[in-house]
């Protein structure tokens, strides 16, 4: 008969191997679910949100930042009918065909594939819910790289009804091997040739479905990425159902401080903003060739206990309409340095002016704003309003407005003229800008030129920008009794506006 300890000895054995045998089904659940641990980081949800209102995308991000991971969790959500409760994206409630795209073979198997379903036939550890595939039918010609799958779909009851079929694509085959068929939804992982992606569209055309992509902009300002950010004239046609979201390296928790650093240290010079923050490489079409680095300050390290009492500030606000959001930065002015520090801003569109103006006044409604010269166009917002100023609204509604539209001290006003003012500012540091606003820095990375001229699109804060920089004399203390104009660049003080 085994002794007492032999006993012990054999229940602790059998015990481990029960805890041992439950930690790896837990392990096993959760490499096979990955959908339920993905916390979206915000520029990422933006993407997401952004389907329910356009159906193309673009997730321009530096590499290894998310985007693939992003672009294949939402199409597994898509595939599977498993949205998380708090999904604002498109939604299909039934089930869908679509595509994944890569370049090659190759690099579909590495990248869309392995995001959705698992390194190599590891299948059920990626996006997709192992227990949501019902088949995967290998391609021929690359190892491990799949045809289709065929997943598993439930209605909104969670209940089971139908199947959705995922096939794999890629651009080198061309245009013509995507012709033909019918698809509900479109993802499109690194930058398509402009011909692919248009094919793209036409097969998605019958049921308006969602087309996204997700890559790092090394080719710059391609026709791709043009169609989105400043489309040619015979491009425009849909151009409200196309939305761009930029993530770079300081929006992501993964790497740390120190690593960030590193990674961004370690790209050549002239990739660096493409392949850390997403930025298209523009060359000679940009318009401030300047390193974030060198404009960017931390309010609460530079500022812990608040701007010194003598600054003085000042709101610049860039009139929008309905579909155009309305845009504001807030500038505090160190005079004695002649240095501007902008530490807030707004962008917003579809709100009422009303709705505008209470963002606006609860930054300070002591702060005087700048605006453009459309301040003085007449507007009819409703029976009442006829016949007022679109400033004129604004300042019905408690904002401390100029009196006169925003101009350099000669009475120049010209964007050029705004713009080296900027340049020059942005050169030597006097122009700097909170960490924080990236709103700000998302336009600022795409304002560049095209056949010489501004690009006007996406440019709503460095207008606004550039309205604040030309009133600056009449930047105010708080608490002062008037608005009184201060000396800017060696000019004398003014009296009131």
């Amino acid at each position: 008969m085994p002794s007492r300890e032999a006993l012990d000895r054999r229940s602790r054995n059998e015990t481990i191997t029960k805890l041992d045998g439950l930690y790896q089904t837990l392990k096993s659940k959760s490499t096979r679910n990955l959908a339920r641990r993905y916390r979206p980081y915000g520029k990422q949800e933006e993407f997401h949100e952004m389907g329910s209102q356009k159906r193309e995308r673009l997730f321009m991000a530096g590499n290894q930042l998310g985007k693939t991971w992003a672009g294949g969790m939402e199409m597994s959500y898509h595939l599977t009918g498993r949205y998380p409760k708090k999904w604002k994206g498109k939604i299909f409630d039934r089930p869908i065909v679509a595509w994944a795209l890569g370049v090659s073979g190759e690099s579909t198997r590495d990248n869309p594939q392995r995001i959705l379903l698992g390194r190599g036939r590891d299948y059920g550890t990626g996006s997709i819910p192992g227990d949501a595939l019902e088949h995967m039918q290998l391609a021929r010609g690359v190892a491990d790289l799949l045809d289709y799958v065929k997943v598993r779909h439930l209605n909104q009851n969670g209940e089971f009804d139908g199947f959705s079929y995922l096939y794999f694509k890629f651009y080198e085959k061309g245009r013509e091997n995507l012709q033909g068929e019918t698809v509900d939804a479109i993802w499109c992982d690194e930058e398509p040739p402009m011909d692919v992606y248009t094919e793209c569209l036409t097969r998605t055309n019958a049921v308006m479905g969602p087309v996204w992509i997700t890559f790092t902009p090394l080719k710059g300002m391609s026709e791709v990425v043009l169609r989105f950010i400043n489309p040619k004239p015979e491009d425009m046609d849909g151009f409200e159902n196309r939305g761009v979201v930029n993530m770079e390296i300081n929006e992501v928790d993964h790497y740390s401080e120190e690593d960030k650093r590193a990674i961004i240290a370690s790209y050549p010079d002239h990739e660096r903003e493409a392949r850390a923050k997403g930025i298209p490489m523009l060359g000679s079409g940009r318009i401030f060739p300047i390193t974030e680095e060198s404009i960017r300050f931390n309010v609460q390290q530079k500022f812990r206990t608040g701007f010194p009492q003598w600054y003085r500030h000042l709101a610049a606000l860039d009139f929008g309409e309905w579909d155009h959001p309305t845009a504001c930065v807030w500038m505090a002015y160190d005079q004695e340095h002649d240095t501007v520090y902008i530490y807030d801003c707004y962008k917003r569109n579809k709100v009422s002016i009303p709705d505008h103006a209470s963002s606006i006044r609860a930054r300070g409604k002591w702060i005087p704003v700048a605006w453009p010269h459309d301040g003085l166009k007449h507007t009819t917002h409703s029976a009442q309003d006829t016949g007022n100023t679109i400033k004129g609204l604004y300042q019905k509604e408690g904002l401390k407005m100029l009196r006169d539209r925003a101009m350099f001290e000669d009475k120049e006003y010209g964007v050029e003229s705004g713009i080296m003012d900027m340049l020059g500012r942005f050169q030597t540091q006097r122009l700097v800008i909170a960490d924080h606003l990236s709103d700000w820095f998302d336009e600022f990375r795409m304002y560049h030129r095209k056949d010489g001229q501004v690009v006007k699109l996406r440019d709503d804060l460095m207008a606004a920008t550039r309205y604040g920089i030309m009133q600056l004399r009449f930047a105010r203390t708080k608490g002062s009794g008037g608005y009184n104009s201060v000396s800017v660049m060696g000019m004398q003080d003014h009296d009131s506006i």
